[in-house]
Order: C-alpha cells, then structure tokens, then sequence
C-alpha cells in the first residue's frame, strides 16, 4: 500500500439513534479503543449486544462464561452478551491426541529457536481447525443475534479483535527483548520473523486481528440482507494501526512506531474492509493513532507520538480549552520539568537521523535496529523519569481524549463512510476535541 487516505472533515451525517443495535464483537478488557467507541453508542442510545472469546478451562478446553463471569461482563458492557465462546486464533487449535501449536513452540528453548522447525502440514491442520470452529461459533452467535434486532432498525457491528501471540515461554523472553530491549538485550525483529517461530506468530496475527473481520462480515449476510431489507442500514467498523500523520515543525507529517509486528495482519484487515466496500457492504477500518492501553504498553516508546497531540490541540484552534489540557500535563510533571522540555524531547526524537529512515510509508512496516531501539527505548524512559507519578503520566490523560474522539468520528463517519481505509490523524483528533470541547 503506498497511499494514505485521512479523514480531513468532521462528520456530518448521523444515522444512529435510540434503539438501534450496537455489536461488539470482541469482548471488552479494560481500557482501550473498544472503551470510547462503546461510550458513543452507549451515549446515541443505542441497544449494546457483545460477545465473549470465553475462557480456557484447567485442560485448556475453551468453554462459555460461568453465570458469574457473564454477569460481571456485561455489568462491564452496559449491555447483553452472547454467552458463545469466540476465541480467535489456533495455538491452542489441534485434531484429537496431537500437540497443538503452543506445546510445540513450549519446546523451542532461547539457545534453539532460531533453527528449530516446525510441521507446517501439522500447523495447517491446527489452522484449519482453528478456523473452523470460529466460524461455527459466528454461526451460532449470529442465530442468536438475529432474534434481538427488531425491524427498521440499523446496526453497527465494530470489530475489535487484535492480537494473537501464543503463551510460549520462549516467545515472551524474545518478545521482551525486541519491544524494551536495549544495548546488550536489544534483539532484531526480523531475526524473529525470519525463524519458523515467527512465520507462525504472523499466521496467527493473521486469525486474530484481520480473518475475523472477513468472518463476522460473511457470517452476518443473512442478517445484513434482513435489515437492509426492512429499511435499516448496516455498517462495519474496525480498527487498524499503520502510523498517524502528527504535528512536527508546523506541519503534519506521517511516523510509525518500530517494529510493529502485527502491521502485516493490520494490511490484511484492510484489505479485507476493500474487499467487502467493493461488493457494497459498508466496512472501515479506521487506523488510529498510538495511545497507551494495557496491550500497547508491551510496546516501550509507541506512546511517544501521543506526546504532540497537544501541539495539535493548539494548532487546531483549541484555544482555552487547548490551554488547560496543557496545563493538566504540566501538573503530572515533577517540580522544575517544563512541558516545553518534554514537547522538545518528542520533537527532536522525530527530527533524528535515526527516525528519518524509518519516514517511508510504503515500506511499512520496517524491521527494528540498535540505534532504532536504543533512542525509541531511552527517549520513552527518560520522559515517563520526568513526572512526579510513573503511575499518572501525560500519556494517561492524551490516550483519554484519543478514546473520545476517536469513539465519536467512527460512529460519526460510519454513518456516511467515505472509504473501507481510513486515517485519524492528529489535525482531525484535535479538530473532534476542540469542537467538543471549545
């Protein structure tokens, strides 16, 4: 993909009003995206229906929540859930009596994996199972869901499935090493992604971050063609990473965090939402800008881009309430540090020689290096060293209004989609926010 298509307006058009659906498919843990975009529709008065990727039982056999469990998650939803376990992936996936992907990966050891291989035949079988019993269980959601959409109304399905790495000791210790390592633990990326470890790894992203969109999207037809029929309209929403256009010397210029593995399952995503846009059905994949979320946080330096949010915020006519968001930030600092000192860390961080080779969007996304890892790494350090609480940092209160505005553009421009791949660069988070706000 060479060509970046932002969303430059402010949504105008709302379809969605009191009691029409809202599906979450993918259940909601904590803070993160899913967060702001469940508070919109919440906020539109929209009836909230989820799902649960269910739990893993001692012999990890996948099984439905307990009356608990359900309970208490869709206290957390604000809404019902589908009690059908949809668990994404196939690392745990194996036909009867043979070891799944993870067993095997739990044999690699840190001296070994580089060389050791896997039975792709094997691995194939694992992902054909995987892949089946997802879809079965789409199957069986989607019957469900079916009788809880009333007529005329319109729906919104947001696909919120992302990730996908395996539980195998040998990967944690490696993934440790090539997102915060540094020095004499730095470790190269494309060390990883060269190794049968790794072609496996992205395999998995694959199912779990971009595949399930195409499933949910095939798997609801019925219903699609039902509501549509009826006069209700129906979107699909997802959400993407491939780098965010931020403010540097005046102007908006595009950057990425290294090295984001998922990327190669994040461009599949979006190939799937153009696939689906060229046989009519409403999907977007809506990349976002980096926040810090309790999955993100793997990631050491990925919130650095946050930082200039707020250089936005006043470039976009934010005015006092732009003020006092800096203000907010200058109270997390310890006594004596200036936000101006910490602007100008970002600032010269993006400026490097070091970051500039890694400016060419079409070669997203690039592989990791020393000198790469050793100034994202230090950069990321040295800034959360300057507040008063590691616990309360700047990025904490940025990642927030991300949530919110981020929540309101996608239902906003769902309802008009101008395009199955969309950016949310800063100039339009800081245009929701003052617009919100000022």
């Amino acid at each position: 993909m060479t060509t970046l298509t932002a969303l430059t307006r402010l949504p105008q058009t709302q379809i969605f009003r009191p009691g029409d659906v809202f599906v979450l498919f993918g259940e909601l843990f904590g803070r993160g995206y899913a967060t702001g975009l469940v508070e919109q529709a919440r906020a539109a008065g929209m009836e909230i229906v989820g799902i649960t990727v269910g739990r893993r039982d001692e012999n990890n056999a996948l099984r439905a929540l307990t009356d608990e469990e359900l309970a208490t998650a869709e206290a957390n939803l604000g809404g019902r859930i589908i009690n059908v376990p949809l668990m994404a992936g196939f690392d745990l996936d194996a036909p009867a009596g043979e070891p799944t992907p993870t067993e095997l990966l739990n044999k690699m050891t840190l001296k070994c994996w580089e060389t050791d291989t896997l039975d792709w035949a094997h691995i194939e079988k694992c992902r054909e199972i995987g892949t089946r019993r997802f879809r079965d269980a789409v199957a069986e959601v989607m019957a469900q869901l079916d009788g809880m959409i009333g007529s005329g109304r319109n729906v919104f399905f947001a696909h919120t499935m992302a990730g996908g790495i395996p539980r195998a000791k040998v990967f944690m210790v490696i993934a440790n090493r090539i997102y915060k390592g540094r020095g004499e633990r730095f470790m190269s990326s494309q060390t990883l992604l060269d190794s049968d470890l790794g072609k496996l790894i992205l395999q998995n992203f694959d199912e779990v971050s971009a595949n399930t969109f195409g499933h949910l999207i095939e798997g609801s037809a019925a219903i699609r063609a039902r509501v549509e029929a009826e006069g209700g309209q129906v979107r699909y929403s997802a959400y993407g990473y491939h780098g965010t256009e931020i403010l540097v010397d005046g102007h908006y210029q595009w950057q990425s965090y290294t090295n984001y593995t998922q990327g190669y399952a994040k461009m599949r995503l979006e190939r799937i939402a153009r696939e689906a846009w060229d046989q009519g059905v409403k999907a977007t994949v809506y990349n976002c800008p980096e926040i810090r979320t309790n999955s993100t946080d793997v990631f050491a330096g990925v919130e650095l881009p946050l930082i200039s949010l707020l250089e936005a915020l006043k470039h976009e006519n934010g005015g006092a309430w732009a003020e006092a968001q800096w203000q907010t930030c200058r109270d997390l600092l310890a006594e004596g540090v200036t936000l101006e000192s910490v602007l100008q860390k970002v600032a010269d961080f993006q400026r490097s020689e070091v970051m500039q080779r890694y400016g060419d969007f079409a070669a997203w996304p690039m592989p990791n290096s020393a000198d790469q890892a050793e100034l994202t790494i230090g950069t990321s350090e040295d800034i959360v060293a300057l507040h008063k609480d590691k616990k309360a940092l700047i990025t904490d209160h940025l990642s927030n209004l991300v949530l919110e505005a981020t929540g309101r553009l996608i239902i906003g421009e769902s309802s008009a989609p101008s395009g199955p791949v969309l950016w949310l660069n800063h100039d339009i988070i800081a245009r929701q926010l003052n617009a919100l706000h000022g």
